[in-house]
C-alpha cells in the first residue's frame, strides 16, 4: 500500500488549469461567502429612521390659523379683476413722434420765402382783394358806366364749345339765361360765383341786368363763356376797365379744349389693351 500511494503523481499546474477550464468546472457554483451580521443591522436601522419620522409627521394633527385664512381672503377680494376698457380713440394716450410741420426741414431761404408768401396772403386778405377761394372780389373804384334808360351793351363769350351772347342793361342785378334765372340754369353755387365775378368786380352787380342766350358745351363751359361775354360787354361800356379786367383774367378766352381722338386709340392717348394671343 505504501508503494502504491507513492506511485501516484500529484497534478501539475498545467493539469489543474485544464481541469478548471472544463464545462463541468465552470457550471459548478462557488460556495457562498459569509456576510458579517453587524453591517446588515446598521443598514436596516438607517433605512427605518426616515420611515418612522414620516409616520410620526403624518400622525400629528395639522393646525390652521384662522387669521391667516382671513388675511388671504381679504387679499383675494382686493384684486381688481375688471376687464380693461378700450380707449375711444386707439393710441390717444401715446406720445406722437411724427413731425407734422414741414418748416423744420426747410433751409433758411425756403423758410424766408414761405414767411414772405404768408405775409403777402395775410395782407391781401386784410385788404379784401381775395375771398377764401382766391377769387378777386374787390370792386374797382374808378368804374364809370353810362346807365341811361336805353343803354345796351352786347358781347359774345366763348369757352370750349359753349357760346354765350350777352346783353347788359340797367336794372337790379337779375340774370335771365335762355329764359331761366341764374339759380335755375346753374344750380351749382361755384358756377354762380364764377358768373357774378365781373359785375361784382366793377361794383355794378346790383345796378345792371344780364340777358344771355347759351348754346353748346356743358355747364362748366357755358359758365366760363357767360363770364367771358359779361366781361367783354363791360369793356364795351367802359374801355378804361380793360387793365383791371385783364389783370384778373376775365378778358382772356380760356384756350383749353378736349384733345381730339387719335386713330388706333380709344381716346386722345388711351390705348387698347394689349392681347398677346
Amino acid at each position: 500500500m505504501t508503494d502504491q500511494n507513492e506511485n501516484i503523481e500529484e497534478p501539475t499546474s498545467e493539469q489543474s488549469a485544464d481541469v478548471a477550464s472544463t464545462p463541468e468546472a465552470q457550471t459548478t457554483p462557488a460556495p457562498p461567502q459569509a456576510i458579517p451580521a453587524e453591517p446588515v443591522a446598521a443598514a436596516e436601522e438607517a433605512a427605518a429612521e426616515p420611515v418612522a419620522a414620516a409616520e410620526e409627521a403624518a400622525a400629528e394633527p395639522v393646525v390652521v390659523d384662522p387669521a391667516s385664512i382671513a388675511d388671504a381672503t381679504v387679499e383675494y377680494i382686493e384684486v381688481d379683476e375688471t376687464p380693461r376698457e378700450k380707449p375711444a380713440i386707439p393710441g390717444a394716450d401715446l406720445i406722437p413722434d411724427i413731425v407734422t410741420d414741414g418748416s423744420d426741414f426747410l433751409d433758411a431761404e425756403a423758410r424766408a420765402a414761405a414767411e414772405a408768401e404768408a405775409e403777402e396772403a395775410a395782407a391781401r386778405a386784410a385788404a379784401g382783394d381775395e375771398d377764401d377761394d382766391g377769387i378777386v372780389v374787390k370792386p374797382i373804384a374808378d368804374a364809370a358806366i353810362d346807365l341811361a334808360a336805353g343803354a345796351r351793351y352786347t358781347a359774345t363769350g366763348k369757352r370750349k364749345t359753349g357760346v354765350a351772347r350777352v346783353i347788359l342793361k340797367p336794372g337790379t342785378g337779375t340774370y335771365l339765361i335762355n329764359g331761366k334765372s341764374l339759380e335755375a340754369f346753374f344750380p351749382r353755387e361755384t358756377l354762380q360765383r364764377v358768373i357774378r365775378q365781373p359785375l361784382e368786380t366793377v361794383g355794378y352787380d346790383n345796378r345792371m341786368d344780364v340777358i344771355a342766350r347759351m348754346h353748346g358745351g356743358g355747364v362748366s363751359a357755358q359758365a366760363g363763356a357767360l363770364r367771358h361775354g359779361i366781361s367783354k360787354a363791360l369793356l364795351e361800356a367802359d374801355p378804361n376797365l380793360r387793365g383791371e379786367l385783364k389783370r384778373r383774367g376775365f378778358l382772356t378766352r380760356d384756350p383749353r379744349v378736349k384733345e381730339r381722338k387719335k386713330a388706333g386709340l380709344k381716346k386722345a392717348r388711351k390705348r387698347p389693351q394689349f392681347s398677346k394671343r
